[in-house]
Order: structure tokens, then sequence, then C-alpha cells
């Protein structure tokens, strides 16, 4: 039967649809879950799934920012957590976040707390403009979490995370030492492909 005008068309597809939709669920199988949990404790791949938890939780915080660095050690079923935020809460929320971790036992808490006086909040903003307002730096501020973190500790900085060159890493470095008011520049930057 072929349709003669518009409105018997738009009957003629609706069912059509009607008719696909009801053999599909009718045919439709579960789908089937690939995370069925972690992995077996004291297994090497639950390790390696914690290590992947840990990291996943601390990534996901609210309020970690390019002015904190967070790190952390696994030791058994215990967790370390390393760094330094300038929000209070950053430091209990981490801890939260990871002893909530199936298989986690303990977490011992040695975040330390940067001073969030005006001097340094100063410097902080100054140091986040002259580093990523540098064309060869600039792609490193794209996305949620920058990856070159500045911290400032009473005029001290220090930056960490990840370049992808040498050459970036000695941008950063100049960038961070031309801002008033800084007492020294440590330079952790990590080198992601050291060769190139």
């Amino acid at each position: 039967m072929i349709p003669s005008n518009k409105g018997e068309f738009k009957i003629m597809r609706i069912i059509v649809l009607a008719l696909l939709l009801t053999f599909s669920i009718a045919g439709a199988q579960p789908i089937p879950q690939d995370h069925q949990g972690p992995p077996q404790k004291g297994s090497q791949n639950y390790e390696a799934w914690l290590h992947q938890e840990v990291r996943h939780q601390l990534m996901l915080l609210p309020w970690y920012t390019v002015f904190d660095q967070l790190a952390y050690s696994i030791s058994g079923y215990t967790v370390t957590l390393t760094g330094a935020v300038v929000n209070p809460t950053l430091k209990s929320d981490a801890q939260n976040a990871v002893k909530h971790i199936e298989g986690v036992e303990k977490v011992v808490n040695q975040i330390q707390l940067l001073p969030n006086g005006p001097m340094d909040n100063q410097i902080r903003r100054a140091e986040y403009r002259k580093i990523y307002s540098q064309p060869s730096l600039s792609r490193y501020g794209i996305g949620n979490l920058q990856s070159i973190h500045i911290l400032v500790d009473n005029g001290h900085v220090t930056l960490t995370g990840y370049v992808d060159s040498e050459a970036d890493k000695n941008v950063a470095n100049i960038q961070a030492n031309s801002v008033p008011n800084v007492f020294s520049v440590k330079n952790n930057l990590m080198v992601r492909n050291p060769g190139k």
C-alpha cells in the first residue's frame, strides 16, 4: 500500500517506527556489565586498580585547583596522602574520598596547608598570568586541571606537574622568576618525554 497524501504517510511512518521499536525491545539482550567491582584484594590486579582509583578520586575533588598539588603512596591497604593545598576543605575532602575506596583500611593524611594571605594570593594570580599567558605554555592550561601547578608558601614558589619538553620547563621557570615579590622559585616540573 502506497500512501496517497501526507496524512497517510505520517500514519504509516508512525506504524513502521512502532513495529521497529517493538521488535528491538523484544529481541534486546541484556548488556554485559564490564565493571563488577574491584579485583580480589591482595592480587596484582587489585594493586593496579587501587592506584588508578585513588588517582581518579583525587582528580574528581571539586576544590582541587592549579594552586594545589596532591600526591599519594600506597603500602598494602594504607594510603598516604601528601602534597600541599590552599583550601583546608580540600585536605579533608581528599582523605574522605580515599577512605571510602573499597579495600582501603587506613588513610594517613600528610597534606600540608599553604598560607592563604593576601600577599601569597597576589603572587598566585601573578604567577598564573605569567606562566599561562606564554604561547608555548598556554596549551597546559586547557582542560579542567592544568598540568603546571603553582604552589606559593610565604613568597616561595614551587612549580610541580608535567610539561612536554625541557624548553617548556625552562620557559616556565623564567616566567615564574619574573614575578615581583617572589623570594625563590623551585622548579619541580617533570618532562614527560625527556628524549624529545
